[in-house]
C-alpha cells in the first residue's frame, strides 16, 4: 500500500495571528497542547521570536515510550508561518541522523480571530513503502503515521484553541 506523505488540518481560533504565531513558534509550549510531545529544550540562542536555523530537543512519549528529537526551524516568518524539521532521534539524545519529518504551521486571518493550519510530512522518502508500513504499525500499535498523525493534529488543534481562547488576546 503506498504511503500518504502529509496530512494536516486547521481550525478557527478566536485570537490575533500574532498570538497563535507567538504560541506556536516558541518550541518549548508544545508540550501544553500536543497529545505526544512534552516541550523543548531550546539549543544555541534564545532570541524572543524563533528563527531560521534555531535548533530544539523535543521531547517525546507515546504510552510508555519516550524518545528525544533534533529539529532545526527552517521557516520563521510572523504571523504567518513557523516550520521546522525533525532529522535526528535518540532516546535520551538524539543520536541517530536522518531526515524523519518536517512539521509546518501556518496562519491566517480570519473574521474574528486566525485560522491555523497544522501539518505533518513524512520525510523518510528513501524507506520503502512496505518497511515504513511495516515499522509504522508497530510503533503507532496497528497504524499508519499518516493516520496516527492525523489524530494528534486535530488533538493538538484542539488544545491549542482551548488553551488560547481561555487565555485571551494579547496579540
Amino acid at each position: 500500500m503506498p504511503r500518504t506523505f502529509s496530512v494536516s488540518d486547521s481550525i478557527h481560533i478566536g485570537v490575533s495571528p500574532a498570538t497563535a504565531y507567538r504560541q506556536v513558534s516558541d518550541p518549548a509550549l508544545m508540550g501544553s497542547w500536543s497529545p505526544e510531545n512534552l516541550g523543548a529544550t531550546l539549543r544555541g540562542d534564545r532570541r524572543d521570536a524563533a528563527y531560521v536555523g534555531l535548533a530544539f530537543d523535543g521531547h517525546n512519549k507515546r504510552g510508555p515510550f519516550r524518545w528525544t528529537t533534533r529539529c532545526t526551524v527552517t521557516a520563521a516568518d510572523a504571523e504567518r508561518l513557523f516550520r521546522f524539521r525533525v532529522h535526528a532521534i535518540g532516546l535520551t539524545r538524539p543520536r541517530l541522523p536522518g531526515p524523519i519529518a518536517t512539521w509546518e504551521y501556518r496562519f491566517e486571518d480570519a473574521e474574528g480571530g486566525t485560522r491555523v493550519t497544522e501539518t505533518w510530512t513524512d520525510d523518510r522518502r528513501s524507506w520503502p513503502d512496505p518497511v515504513a508500513n511495516a515499522f509504522d504499525r508497530v510503533a503507532t500499535r496497528g497504524h499508519t503515521f499518516a493516520d496516527f498523525q492525523r489524530r494528534n493534529i486535530r488533538t493538538t488543534l484542539r488544545n491549542l484553541k482551548a488553551a488560547l481562547e481561555a487565555a485571551g488576546d494579547a496579540g
